[in-house]
């Protein structure tokens, strides 16, 4: 008698889709891609109004499932419980996302851990030297993967680089954590280039990218992103921001990630209340190119974008950051009329 996938044991087909990447169970069957889709939905129950979105947000040290319903006329955040795969006495610091895992920075300076949402999975990291020494984490850290195309060999970047202190005070130390076999290794870098202690990456195809400009600059900014590939263990050259940007004098610049296929650049210019985004069309270890998204004047309403995320089709972005005159945190829906 022929056996067929149905028949397999549960806890076999589920252990067949958590070694396959995500766009592999999709092309395989109806009833797999169902099953990887309910799994997701044991930590993130689905949406169940349009113009709803759900969201993982850091609140009082914990995280919260959010249900944020955008239907242009009332938009509201809702709470919707909190996520409960790390202990109560757990405190989480920052949280940052990597094409699907979200890498948790703790309170506890000793360890890291990395959870996978999709299959409720955790790799608990100790750190070979402690983060927040002074109260602020002055470390950097990225996901990436040494195999691009099935999204395998799971590795950790981590370095601290104090470039900005006097000759004698500086100190940089690059180190990776590979996955698969729990060991770390130093890196040998000679960094021509600078990223700002705590400074954010995204994750694109397997690589990171940051903000960065030329170490032998002696003014502060950010004119440039750099790459760091992990399969050859190393970063490339500076890529150009766009020329006509960098033409002008913005105070902020940000990176987001585009539906995993771009890297989206957010530039805010504090004197003219103007945001504008520019979208990579070609984007890799060596090269980018770039095109115009969106210009938007907003007035005095929004400063300091923490993070930020577009929608190409109608024109939109979303914003997270701080109001000039509030203290508050926000998250700002805005069109590409100006409206918010």
């Amino acid at each position: 008698m022929t056996t067929m996938i149905s028949d397999l044991p549960m806890d076999l087909i589920k252990e067949i889709i958590s070694r396959l990447p995500m766009k592999s169970v999709r092309l395989t069957c109806k009833s797999w891609n169902d099953l990887s889709k309910s799994e997701i939905g044991k930590v993130t129950r689905r949406p169940t109004r349009e113009g709803e979105t759900m969201m993982i947000a850091v609140m009082r040290h914990k995280l919260y499932l959010m249900s944020g319903f955008f239907d242009g006329v009332d938009p509201s955040i809702e709470q919707r419980g909190r996520l409960r795969f790390l202990c109560n006495h757990i405190n989480i610091y920052r949280v940052y996302h990597y094409e699907g895992l979200l890498l948790c920075i703790l309170k506890d300076v000793t360890r890291i851990v990395v959870w996978n949402p999709y299959w409720g999975q955790t790799r608990w990291i100790k750190l070979k030297y402690t983060h927040c020494p002074q109260g602020d984490d002055m470390f950097n850290y990225s996901l990436g993967y040494e195999d691009k195309e099935s999204c395998r060999s799971l590795k950790l970047l981590w370095f601290v680089d104090f470039f900005h202190r006097a000759p004698e005070e500086q100190f940089l130390l690059y180190e990776i954590y590979d996955f698969d076999t729990g060991l770390w290794t130093t890196l040998e870098v000679a960094p021509h280039w600078r990223i700002y202690c705590s400074r954010s990456s995204v994750s694109l195809k397997g690589n990171s990218y940051w903000c960065a400009s030329e170490r032998s600059c002696s003014e502060g900014g950010n004119d440039h992103i750099i790459c760091f590939d992990f399969t050859r263990e190393r970063f490339g050259p500076l890529l150009a921001l766009p020329s006509c940007v960098r033409d002008r004098e913005y105070e902020h610049v940000n990176l987001s990630c585009v539906k995993e296929e771009k890297i989206a650049a957010l530039f805010l210019y504090e004197y003219a209340s103007e945001f504008e985004i520019w979208i990579t069309t070609t984007i890799k270890a060596e090269m980018v190119s770039w095109s115009k998204f969106l210009r938007i004047h907003t007035g005095p309403r929004i400063n300091f974008p923490d993070c930020f995320f577009i929608e190409e089709e109608k024109k939109v972005f979303l914003c997270v950051g701080r109001h000039h005159d509030y203290p508050k945190t926000f998250i700002d829906i805005i069109g590409e009329a100006g409206d918010f």
